[in-house]
């Protein structure tokens, strides 16, 4: 009984640590969205005293990170795990980096939010909330894909990318036009554009954890996406003849 019990308890006390890295992960991703979701409620509106808090809560998500690197290590070095397992612990330490750059495109919104609020509300902005919803929802299956190595879900998640590219390339050109119209609100129109490319980027990291699901549950990297960001630079088309 006592040789059996010490092989049990070391494989019990492994799953813990996995799973502690797990929630980690999870509590990171829950936070990140919260904090986005906020950034861009405090935009809407106009909530300076909200968007001042967003700012400052940007360092749990850095604590968070940096507890997610640590326990990772601590579990390399005493388990030495192998083939999938290590590929999890490498991917959450990855995965933990790039949540914590979506916190920081929450805190650069949220920073945007007395400069896009000192003027009257520029019409674009109304699909901010949508771009952002769908963004956050990425982030969310995403980490949901990579707690159930759900490589189908994660999938999922990279194919979204390009409605979060669609939705940036149709924000850019109607701010454009908009600013080209109403020259007085130029400065909140940039902001703005500042605002749907932090967003896109977000997508863009949502998606890079969703292949880092597909490579830790099968060794291989996930499917490629076919990004339409660069069609925002592309030329407006002429007016037509009249």
């Amino acid at each position: 009984m006592t040789e059996q019990a010490g092989p049990r308890h070391t494989l019990h006390s492994y799953d813990e640590e996995l799973d502690h890295i797990r929630r980690l992960i999870r509590d990171s991703g829950q936070l990140a969205g919260r904090q986005l979701l906020g950034a861009v409620d405090a935009m809407v509106r106009r909530d300076f005293v909200g968007a001042a808090a967003i700012v400052a809560a940007d360092e749990e998500i850095d604590q968070l990170q940096a507890a997610t690197e640590q326990q990772a290590i601590r579990t390399i070095g005493r388990r030495a795990p192998m083939a999938d397992d290590l590929r999890e612990i490498i991917s959450a330490i990855k995965i933990a980096g790039e949540l914590e750059r979506v916190g920081d495109y929450a805190k650069n919104i949220a920073k945007r939010v007395p400069v896009i609020g000192e003027t009257a509300p520029v019409a674009p902005a109304v699909i901010v909330p949508e771009m952002a919803k769908l963004v956050v929802r990425m982030i969310d299956d995403a980490i949901a894909a990579y707690i159930g190595r759900d490589v189908a879900l994660a999938k999922q998640v990279i194919e979204a990318d390009t409605a979060a590219d669609e939705f940036y390339n149709s924000l850019f050109r109607s701010l454009l036009v908009h600013m080209i119209e109403n020259p007085r609100q130029t400065t909140q129109s940039a902001h703005l554009l500042f605002v749907a490319k932090n967003l896109e980027r977000v997508g863009d990291h949502a998606t890079n954890i969703a292949e880092m699901v597909c490579y830790t549950a099968t060794g291989e990297p996930g499917a490629s996406r076919a990004s339409t960001a660069g069609a925002a630079y592309a030329p407006l088309p002429a007016p037509a003849d009249r």
